[in-house]
């Protein structure tokens, strides 16, 4: 069983555990499944509270793939969400990244 394999049957039963729906996504990364792994990330920013850490994630696949606007946009959201969250560590690490695609 693969470790995909092995996340999709932990969320079977708990589909609402955000760690996992974000481990799914990344290994989606992985396996090049990019469309799907996105969504993913996108559902979880969606979230109340929004998964922080999903914004940055999605923003670094978004520029290897060479969608560099779409990533200043989920990084600016990103950023906001995890100055809501007072998660000062993430927006600063965020805002970092996004100076860098400027």
């Amino acid at each position: 069983m693969s470790r995909r394999e092995k996340i999709e049957a932990m969320l079977v039963d708990d589909p609402s555990d955000s760690f996992l729906r974000y481990s799914l996504a990344m290994e989606l990364d992985k396996e090049g499944a990019h469309d799907a792994s996105l969504s993913k990330f996108e559902e979880l920013t969606h979230d109340k509270p929004p998964f922080v850490p999903a914004f940055f994630m999605a923003s670094q696949q978004l520029v290897r793939l060479g969608r560099a606007s779409e990533a200043r946009e989920i990084l600016r959201s990103g950023i906001n969400a995890a100055t809501q969250q007072n998660d000062a560590h993430a927006a600063h690490e965020m805002s970092e990244f996004l100076a860098s695609l400027s």
